[in-house]
């Protein structure tokens, strides 16, 4: 099943987005040659101006003391497993706590002073070649080991962050039900009922070979599956799509 996942808000938005971007930059930070490890560079940098943009510190810290909060309640309730429960928490503790201890993310980051001219250069088509920056060239063509440790020193000061972002989607995503829901004529809606949603998820079989165009306010959720065949813009199909849905909020 493909997944695609609709955000109800900005913040939200901006979690997706940078959800996406630590997954990127895990990847290409692992083995590879340094091609591989100069999407990785790029990678980062684009995590720090996105952590530039928006206080992502702030606004995961404040989901993660409401989650929080009402985890607790479920103390001593019946029907909750306990064991689950605490463990949860003292995770939820662990993250928290590490984002607090932190100044601003990436800090350190940007006072690096290499990094800084790196970064300017990156932001140019072709401006890391050796004409312009030799000694990024000489860094490329260190040992791939040497290369590995580099990106590992420089991502550890936002790994408190991709883990309190990751506890709170996971939470936010954990909060929904699946559903299997047909479209009929390759069209579905939803009334809301006056519930305050924050992520729509929908699960697609690949062998539909349809995607979801997703549009939704704080009343109504509006699915269409389309398809989409070379040059020509995407085309709404005309038969029904089984697919599977969930409402979040968390």
């Amino acid at each position: 099943m493909i997944l695609f996942e609709y955000p109800f808000n900005e913040r939200i938005r901006a979690y997706l987005r940078l959800e996406y971007l630590f997954d990127r930059l895990a990847f290409f930070a692992g083995e590879g040659d340094a091609r591989m490890h100069q999407i990785a560079v790029a990678t980062l940098f684009d995590i720090l101006e996105a952590g530039e943009r928006t206080d992502m510190k702030s606004a995961v810290l404040q989901d993660l003391e409401r989650q929080r909060t009402s985890l607790v309640a479920l103390r001593d309730h019946p029907g909750v497993a306990q064991d689950a429960l605490e463990i949860m928490l003292s995770d939820m503790e662990r993250v928290v706590g590490a984002l607090q201890a932190q100044g601003k993310t990436g800090q350190s980051l940007r006072e690096n002073e290499w990094l800084v001219s790196l970064r300017g250069r990156l932001a140019v088509p072709g401006g890391a070649t050796q004409v312009d920056m030799p000694s990024y060239h000489a860094w490329q063509h260190k040992p791939e080991a040497a290369r590995r440790a580099d990106l590992q020193a420089w991502i550890a000061p936002l790994m408190p962050l991709a883990e309190g972002l990751a506890m709170a989607l996971r939470l936010l995503r954990e909060s929904g039900r699946r559903a299997d829901i047909a479209a009929e004529q390759g069209a579905y809606q939803q009334m809301l009922a006056g519930k305050t949603f924050q992520l729509l998820r929908v699960w697609v079989d690949p062998e539909q070979g349809v995607f979801p165009e997703i549009s939704a306010n704080k009343y109504m959720v509006w699915i269409r599956f389309s398809v989409q065949d070379g040059g020509v813009k995407p085309q709404q199909v005309g038969r029904d799509v089984p697919f599977q849905m969930s409402l979040c909020t968390a």
